[in-house]
């Protein structure tokens, strides 16, 4: 699912106050570190299908070198089958940071505690949708 003019902000039981660099122990990247890292090293440059299709070739090891009915193929199988949105990313759910869709849908990410975090807060309802990332856990229910 691609948004336009929306900010996710982190979930409500984040565990973090602050936007964290997400690390892992694991010789392959998960995706959501490689999320971070081509969004932090591109700000609005991807809308969702793009960053989805680089984070599968990247985490797959796939090479980017391949001809473009091969990366063609790859990207309609990809997208064959529904995936989630950024809101059930572990970036807003566990690693503080908020998700910022322009009004063409190009993402970034902002920390917790910037500045640009907070504009965005104050801006929900006028010119941008405000949305919560998923929990972590459910809220038990009586």
């Amino acid at each position: 699912m691609s948004y336009v003019a929306t900010f996710i902000q982190v979930a409500a039981d984040c565990p973090v106050e602050y936007g964290v660099v997400p690390i892992s122990k694991k010789e392959a990247k998960p995706a959501h570190i490689i999320q971070y890292e081509l969004l932090k090293e591109h700000p609005y440059f991807y809308n969702h299908e793009e960053l989805l299709f680089q984070v599968y070739l990247l985490h797959k090891g796939i090479p980017l070198d391949q001809s473009g009915d091969i990366l063609r193929q790859i990207r309609e199988d990809l997208f064959k089958k529904s995936h989630p949105c950024l809101r059930a990313s572990q970036l807003p759910k566990k690693y503080g940071w908020g998700v910022h869709y322009n009004e063409v849908g190009r993402i970034a990410i902002y920390g917790k505690e910037t500045p640009e975090y907070r504009d965005f807060l104050e801006q929900a309802g006028n010119k941008l949708t405000l949305l919560k990332a998923m929990r972590n856990k459910r809220v038990a229910t009586s």
